[in-house]
Protein backbone atom coordinates (compact mmCIF):
# COMPACT_ATOMS: atom_id res chain seq x y z
CA UNK A 1 0.00 0.00 0.00
CA UNK A 2 1.23 3.50 -0.80
CA UNK A 3 0.26 6.54 0.94
CA UNK A 4 0.88 10.02 -0.60
CA UNK A 5 1.22 13.50 0.77
CA UNK A 6 0.96 17.26 -1.32
CA UNK A 7 2.73 20.14 0.49
CA UNK A 8 3.40 23.69 -0.23
CA UNK A 9 6.82 23.51 -2.55
CA UNK A 10 9.30 23.87 0.98
CA UNK A 11 12.40 25.95 1.51
CA UNK A 12 15.85 25.89 3.12
CA UNK A 13 16.54 28.41 5.10
CA UNK A 14 20.34 27.52 5.63
CA UNK A 15 22.12 26.39 2.67
CA UNK A 16 26.00 25.88 1.79
CA UNK A 17 26.61 25.53 -2.24
CA UNK A 18 30.14 26.86 -2.41
CA UNK A 19 31.49 28.32 -5.36
CA UNK A 20 32.75 26.86 -8.62
CA UNK A 21 33.31 23.52 -9.36
CA UNK A 22 31.58 22.54 -6.24
CA UNK A 23 28.31 25.07 -6.73
CA UNK A 24 27.92 23.38 -10.02
CA UNK A 25 27.73 20.08 -8.64
CA UNK A 26 25.82 20.76 -5.74
CA UNK A 27 23.00 23.29 -7.06
CA UNK A 28 21.10 21.03 -8.21
CA UNK A 29 20.67 18.51 -5.43
CA UNK A 30 18.45 21.41 -3.79
CA UNK A 31 16.73 23.07 -6.79
CA UNK A 32 15.19 19.67 -7.46
CA UNK A 33 12.90 19.99 -4.25
CA UNK A 34 13.86 23.40 -2.71
CA UNK A 35 12.37 26.40 -4.00
CA UNK A 36 14.35 29.29 -2.02
CA UNK A 37 16.87 29.09 0.09
CA UNK A 38 19.53 31.59 2.82
CA UNK A 39 22.69 31.29 1.68
CA UNK A 40 25.12 31.36 3.75
CA UNK A 41 28.08 33.48 2.83
CA UNK A 42 31.09 31.47 4.22
CA UNK A 43 33.27 31.91 1.38
CA UNK A 44 36.87 32.55 0.88
CA UNK A 45 37.19 35.27 0.84
CA UNK A 46 33.53 35.80 2.98
CA UNK A 47 30.29 37.93 0.82
CA UNK A 48 30.95 40.67 3.41
CA UNK A 49 29.00 43.92 1.11
CA UNK A 50 25.62 44.44 -0.93
CA UNK A 51 27.92 44.23 -4.42
CA UNK A 52 29.67 41.18 -3.20
CA UNK A 53 26.08 39.34 -2.52
CA UNK A 54 25.06 40.32 -6.02
CA UNK A 55 27.42 38.39 -7.68
CA UNK A 56 27.74 35.72 -6.02
CA UNK A 57 23.71 35.53 -6.49
CA UNK A 58 24.79 36.06 -10.35
CA UNK A 59 27.07 32.82 -10.15
CA UNK A 60 24.39 31.13 -8.11
CA UNK A 61 21.55 31.47 -10.72
CA UNK A 62 24.38 31.00 -13.94
CA UNK A 63 24.98 27.40 -12.30
CA UNK A 64 21.33 26.70 -12.42
CA UNK A 65 20.58 23.78 -14.77
CA UNK A 66 18.07 24.48 -17.02
CA UNK A 67 14.15 23.70 -16.76
CA UNK A 68 14.62 24.56 -12.89
CA UNK A 69 13.55 26.78 -10.75
CA UNK A 70 15.62 28.43 -7.98
CA UNK A 71 15.74 31.65 -5.98
CA UNK A 72 18.60 32.23 -3.63
CA UNK A 73 18.17 34.12 -0.84
CA UNK A 74 21.41 35.95 -0.01
CA UNK A 75 23.17 37.07 3.36
CA UNK A 76 25.87 38.69 4.70
CA UNK A 77 28.74 37.90 6.38
CA UNK A 78 28.83 40.41 9.62
CA UNK A 79 32.56 41.28 10.49
CA UNK A 80 33.77 43.80 12.88
CA UNK A 81 33.79 46.26 10.34
CA UNK A 82 30.67 45.54 8.44
CA UNK A 83 29.30 49.28 7.37
CA UNK A 84 25.73 49.69 8.76
CA UNK A 85 24.75 51.76 5.70
CA UNK A 86 25.40 49.13 3.15
CA UNK A 87 23.47 46.40 4.76
CA UNK A 88 20.74 48.81 4.82
CA UNK A 89 21.03 49.60 1.54
CA UNK A 90 21.27 45.67 0.50
CA UNK A 91 18.51 45.21 2.69
CA UNK A 92 16.50 47.66 0.70
CA UNK A 93 17.41 46.45 -2.64
CA UNK A 94 15.61 43.56 -1.59
CA UNK A 95 19.13 41.71 -2.35
CA UNK A 96 19.85 40.80 1.31
CA UNK A 97 17.40 38.93 3.51
CA UNK A 98 19.54 38.18 6.39
CA UNK A 99 23.16 38.56 7.72
CA UNK A 100 25.17 36.33 9.33
CA UNK A 101 26.95 36.34 12.82
CA UNK A 102 29.99 33.56 13.31
CA UNK A 103 31.64 33.54 16.24
CA UNK A 104 35.49 33.84 15.07
CA UNK A 105 37.05 30.35 14.51
CA UNK A 106 33.41 28.78 15.16
CA UNK A 107 33.20 26.68 12.12
CA UNK A 108 34.52 26.49 8.52
CA UNK A 109 35.59 29.32 6.68
CA UNK A 110 34.92 31.89 10.08
CA UNK A 111 38.31 33.14 10.65
CA UNK A 112 37.01 36.35 9.95
CA UNK A 113 34.13 36.35 11.84
CA UNK A 114 33.35 38.47 15.34
CA UNK A 115 35.29 38.18 18.29
CA UNK A 116 34.73 41.81 19.89
CA UNK A 117 30.74 42.22 19.42
CA UNK A 118 30.61 45.85 21.03
CA UNK A 119 32.04 46.35 17.19
CA UNK A 120 29.55 45.37 15.75
CA UNK A 121 26.37 46.75 18.07
CA UNK A 122 26.08 49.87 15.59
CA UNK A 123 25.59 47.01 12.84
CA UNK A 124 23.32 45.29 14.99
CA UNK A 125 20.94 48.33 16.26
CA UNK A 126 20.93 49.23 12.67
CA UNK A 127 19.21 45.74 11.84
CA UNK A 128 17.11 45.93 14.90
CA UNK A 129 15.30 49.23 13.06
CA UNK A 130 15.12 48.00 9.39
CA UNK A 131 13.85 44.74 10.70
CA UNK A 132 16.38 42.47 9.09
CA UNK A 133 16.87 38.80 10.54
CA UNK A 134 20.68 38.17 12.41
CA UNK A 135 21.04 34.02 11.75
CA UNK A 136 23.53 33.07 14.30
CA UNK A 137 26.23 30.45 14.78
CA UNK A 138 25.80 29.59 18.31
CA UNK A 139 28.67 28.59 19.38
CA UNK A 140 31.67 29.94 21.89
CA UNK A 141 35.08 29.73 20.82
CA UNK A 142 36.53 30.10 24.18
CA UNK A 143 39.56 27.23 24.38
CA UNK A 144 38.30 26.37 28.05
CA UNK A 145 34.52 25.50 27.10
CA UNK A 146 34.22 21.90 26.21
CA UNK A 147 32.67 21.22 22.56
CA UNK A 148 29.13 20.35 23.62
CA UNK A 149 29.01 23.07 25.68
CA UNK A 150 29.41 25.45 23.63
CA UNK A 151 25.16 26.31 22.49
CA UNK A 152 24.70 26.75 25.96
CA UNK A 153 27.33 28.88 26.53
CA UNK A 154 26.76 30.82 23.90
CA UNK A 155 23.20 31.55 24.88
CA UNK A 156 23.69 32.76 28.37
CA UNK A 157 27.43 34.82 27.70
CA UNK A 158 26.56 35.94 23.52
CA UNK A 159 22.89 35.78 22.35
CA UNK A 160 20.83 36.81 25.34
CA UNK A 161 23.15 40.05 26.13
CA UNK A 162 23.04 40.90 22.48
CA UNK A 163 18.96 40.23 22.57
CA UNK A 164 18.37 42.40 25.51
CA UNK A 165 20.71 45.22 24.80
CA UNK A 166 18.93 45.33 20.84
CA UNK A 167 14.90 45.35 21.16
CA UNK A 168 13.46 44.34 18.26
CA UNK A 169 16.33 42.32 16.88
CA UNK A 170 15.15 39.77 14.72
CA UNK A 171 16.93 36.36 15.56
CA UNK A 172 17.56 33.31 13.81
CA UNK A 173 19.38 30.57 16.16
CA UNK A 174 20.57 28.44 13.26
CA UNK A 175 20.74 24.54 13.66
CA UNK A 176 19.97 24.38 17.28
CA UNK A 177 21.74 20.90 19.45
CA UNK A 178 20.13 21.03 22.41
CA UNK A 179 17.21 21.05 24.18
CA UNK A 180 18.38 24.03 26.89
CA UNK A 181 18.33 25.54 22.70
CA UNK A 182 14.56 24.43 22.03
CA UNK A 183 13.59 25.59 25.80
CA UNK A 184 15.27 29.61 25.61
CA UNK A 185 13.24 29.52 22.01
CA UNK A 186 9.95 28.37 23.60
CA UNK A 187 10.47 30.93 26.85
CA UNK A 188 10.45 34.07 24.77
CA UNK A 189 7.63 36.17 24.32
CA UNK A 190 6.61 38.15 20.41
CA UNK A 191 7.97 37.23 17.34
CA UNK A 192 11.52 38.16 16.94
CA UNK A 193 13.10 35.12 17.65
CA UNK A 194 13.21 31.70 15.36
CA UNK A 195 15.74 28.69 15.24
CA UNK A 196 16.06 26.61 12.10
CA UNK A 197 16.73 22.50 12.69
CA UNK A 198 18.31 20.39 10.41
CA UNK A 199 17.97 16.68 9.11
CA UNK A 200 20.77 15.27 10.49
CA UNK A 201 20.27 16.64 14.05
CA UNK A 202 17.14 14.82 14.04
CA UNK A 203 18.15 11.62 13.41
CA UNK A 204 21.72 11.74 14.68
CA UNK A 205 23.21 11.81 18.07
CA UNK A 206 27.03 11.43 19.34
CA UNK A 207 27.60 8.27 19.46
CA UNK A 208 26.70 8.11 15.92
CA UNK A 209 29.75 9.77 15.60
CA UNK A 210 32.63 8.07 17.85
CA UNK A 211 30.96 4.48 18.76
CA UNK A 212 32.44 1.51 16.50
CA UNK A 213 34.97 4.34 14.91
CA UNK A 214 35.40 7.44 14.33
CA UNK A 215 32.31 8.31 11.24
CA UNK A 216 33.50 11.76 9.59
CA UNK A 217 30.61 11.88 7.48
CA UNK A 218 28.25 12.65 10.48
CA UNK A 219 30.94 15.16 11.88
CA UNK A 220 29.49 18.46 11.95
CA UNK A 221 29.47 21.81 13.94
CA UNK A 222 27.91 22.24 16.05
CA UNK A 223 28.34 18.60 16.46
CA UNK A 224 25.66 16.22 17.62
CA UNK A 225 25.05 16.00 22.01
CA UNK A 226 23.31 13.29 23.38
CA UNK A 227 20.14 11.33 23.00
CA UNK A 228 18.17 13.58 25.20
CA UNK A 229 18.90 16.27 22.98
CA UNK A 230 17.75 14.68 19.63
CA UNK A 231 14.95 13.42 20.95
CA UNK A 232 14.36 17.40 22.41
CA UNK A 233 14.79 18.63 19.39
CA UNK A 234 12.68 15.86 17.47
CA UNK A 235 9.74 16.91 19.62
CA UNK A 236 10.77 20.94 18.89
CA UNK A 237 10.17 20.19 14.70
CA UNK A 238 7.26 17.97 15.30
CA UNK A 239 5.38 20.16 17.82
CA UNK A 240 3.58 22.53 15.58
CA UNK A 241 5.57 25.53 17.41
CA UNK A 242 6.03 28.12 14.28
CA UNK A 243 8.66 29.50 15.87
CA UNK A 244 10.83 26.06 14.49
CA UNK A 245 11.51 25.70 10.82
CA UNK A 246 14.02 23.58 8.48
CA UNK A 247 17.41 24.72 7.96
CA UNK A 248 19.51 21.71 6.55
CA UNK A 249 22.73 23.25 6.62
CA UNK A 250 23.83 20.95 3.83
CA UNK A 251 27.26 21.79 3.72
CA UNK A 252 28.76 19.69 0.79
CA UNK A 253 33.18 18.81 1.43
CA UNK A 254 35.07 16.26 -0.75
CA UNK A 255 35.57 13.45 0.76
CA UNK A 256 38.96 13.59 0.88
CA UNK A 257 38.72 16.69 2.98
CA UNK A 258 36.56 14.97 5.36
CA UNK A 259 38.04 11.50 5.81
CA UNK A 260 41.47 13.20 6.65
CA UNK A 261 43.55 13.87 10.02
CA UNK A 262 41.70 16.96 10.44
CA UNK A 263 38.46 16.41 8.65
CA UNK A 264 35.95 19.71 7.66
CA UNK A 265 32.83 19.50 9.51
CA UNK A 266 29.58 19.18 7.57
CA UNK A 267 27.16 16.49 6.41
CA UNK A 268 26.09 16.57 3.12
CA UNK A 269 21.76 16.39 2.79
CA UNK A 270 20.70 18.31 -0.16
CA UNK A 271 19.97 15.17 -1.90
CA UNK A 272 17.33 13.02 0.01
CA UNK A 273 15.96 15.60 3.27
CA UNK A 274 12.48 15.63 2.57
CA UNK A 275 12.50 11.84 2.62
CA UNK A 276 14.64 12.03 6.04
CA UNK A 277 12.20 14.54 7.67
CA UNK A 278 9.41 12.94 6.19
CA UNK A 279 10.38 9.57 7.65
CA UNK A 280 11.00 11.56 11.04
CA UNK A 281 7.46 12.99 11.09
CA UNK A 282 5.77 10.09 10.31
CA UNK A 283 7.56 7.84 13.03
CA UNK A 284 6.46 10.69 15.33
CA UNK A 285 2.69 10.38 13.93
CA UNK A 286 3.07 14.22 12.85
CA UNK A 287 3.12 14.03 8.98
CA UNK A 288 0.07 16.77 9.35
CA UNK A 289 2.68 19.10 10.91
CA UNK A 290 5.29 18.33 8.13
CA UNK A 291 4.05 21.04 5.98
CA UNK A 292 4.38 23.68 8.61
CA UNK A 293 8.50 22.80 9.53
CA UNK A 294 8.99 22.72 5.47
CA UNK A 295 7.02 24.99 4.31
CA UNK A 296 5.32 27.72 6.29
CA UNK A 297 6.85 28.37 9.03
CA UNK A 298 10.13 29.80 7.74
CA UNK A 299 8.24 32.18 4.87
CA UNK A 300 6.17 33.36 8.04
CA UNK A 301 9.39 34.55 10.09
CA UNK A 302 11.12 36.34 7.01
CA UNK A 303 8.07 37.85 6.30
CA UNK A 304 7.84 36.26 2.93
CA UNK A 305 4.87 34.80 0.65
CA UNK A 306 4.35 31.19 0.97
CA UNK A 307 5.44 29.22 -2.12
CA UNK A 308 2.51 28.74 -4.58
CA UNK A 309 3.26 25.67 -5.86
CA UNK A 310 3.16 21.93 -4.65
CA UNK A 311 5.46 18.76 -4.08
CA UNK A 312 4.19 15.33 -3.65
CA UNK A 313 5.67 12.52 -1.80
CA UNK A 314 4.99 8.89 -1.61
CA UNK A 315 5.06 6.35 0.75
CA UNK A 316 6.32 2.92 -0.28
CA UNK A 317 9.42 0.74 -1.44
CA UNK A 318 12.78 1.91 0.49
CA UNK A 319 14.39 4.80 -1.73
CA UNK A 320 17.88 4.08 -2.77
CA UNK A 321 19.79 7.53 -3.11
CA UNK A 322 23.28 7.92 -4.60
CA UNK A 323 25.94 7.03 -2.23
CA UNK A 324 28.14 10.02 -3.57
CA UNK A 325 27.74 13.02 -5.54
CA UNK A 326 30.45 14.01 -8.28
CA UNK A 327 31.83 16.98 -8.34
CA UNK A 328 34.94 18.11 -10.37
CA UNK A 329 37.03 18.71 -7.11
CA UNK A 330 36.46 14.81 -6.08
CA UNK A 331 32.97 12.87 -4.61
CA UNK A 332 30.99 14.38 -2.12
CA UNK A 333 28.98 11.81 -0.15
CA UNK A 334 25.49 12.05 0.52
CA UNK A 335 23.98 11.61 3.97
CA UNK A 336 23.15 8.15 5.25
CA UNK A 337 20.55 7.71 7.98
CA UNK A 338 21.69 4.41 8.86
CA UNK A 339 18.28 2.78 8.36
CA UNK A 340 15.44 2.46 4.92
CA UNK A 341 13.68 5.86 3.58
CA UNK A 342 10.25 5.14 2.66
CA UNK A 343 9.13 8.39 1.33
CA UNK A 344 10.22 9.77 -2.15
CA UNK A 345 9.55 13.00 -3.66
CA UNK A 346 7.21 12.22 -7.01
Amino acid sequence: MTQTLSLRRPDDWHLHLRDGAMLQAVLPETARHFARAIIMPNLVPPVVTGDQAAAYRDRILAALPEGMRFEPLMTLYLTEETDPEDVAAAAASGLVKAVKLYPAGATTNSASGVRDFDKVRGVLEKMAEIGLPLCVHGEVTAAEVDIFDRETVFIDRVLDPIRRATPGLRVVMEHITTSGAADYVRAQDGDDLGATITAHHLIINRNHILVGGIKPHYYCLPVAKRESHRLALVGAATSGDARFFLGTDSAPHTDANKESACGCAGCFTATNTMSLVAEIFDREGALDRLEGFTSLNGPAFYRLPVNEATITLEKGAPVTYPAHIVSADGPVTVFDPGFPLHWRVL
